[in-house]
């Protein structure tokens, strides 16, 4: 992988992230978790480029995120739909390695920085965790949204996280 300058990549927050989707990472080689995520913002907040994600206490890969201060975004190629299936229908309650189960091979994303990242990602962010809030029901201005997506398996936790580095292959 090589580190990219962000300013002038090219990235399309509603084809990378809402329609071929994203893997969230947190922890370390030996222990981590990953999830897929189709929900998410990119932009410029407080001066900082930042990735915004959102991810239920409900999910394993929450406690992951929430223990470690980096956390990873990671983009696929069409080859990897399986994979992203997978991580997104399965918990890492359920495996010892979903990574492997899922047939990642995880990577470390940046010697300095830290943060799990996979082999077979085309590009991703090394982000850390500057600002967390709880969605509020009580928030919620559209009906729609709280139907298909309110608490019924608990409210969603917002993360930005400061986009401090950038790769691609």
């Amino acid at each position: 992988m090589n580190r990219i300058d962000l300013e002038s990549f090219d990235f399309n927050v509603f084809e990378d992230i809402g329609k071929r989707w994203m893997l969230l990472t947190a922890g370390t080689i030996d222990e981590h978790n990953t999830m897929t995520a189709s929900w998410g913002q990119a932009g410029v907040v407080w001066g900082k480029n930042v990735l915004t994600c959102m991810i239920r206490p409900s999910r394993y890969t929450y406690g992951f995120v929430e223990d470690n201060d980096i956390f990873t975004a990671s983009f696929f190629g069409d080859g990897n739909r399986g994979a992203l299936n997978f991580c997104g229908a399965n918990s890492g309650r359920d495996f010892e390695n979903k990574s492997l189960a899922a047939g990642l091979t995880p990577i470390s994303a940046d010697a300095d920085l830290g943060g799990v990242t996979f082999e077979q990602a085309k590009f991703y962010f090394v982000c850390k965790k500057i600002y967390r809030a709880e969605m509020l029901d009580e928030n919620i201005l559209d009906g729609s949204i709280r139907t298909n997506y309110g608490p019924g398996e608990g409210m969603h936790i917002f993360y930005v996280g400061e986009i401090l580095a950038a790769y691609e292959k």
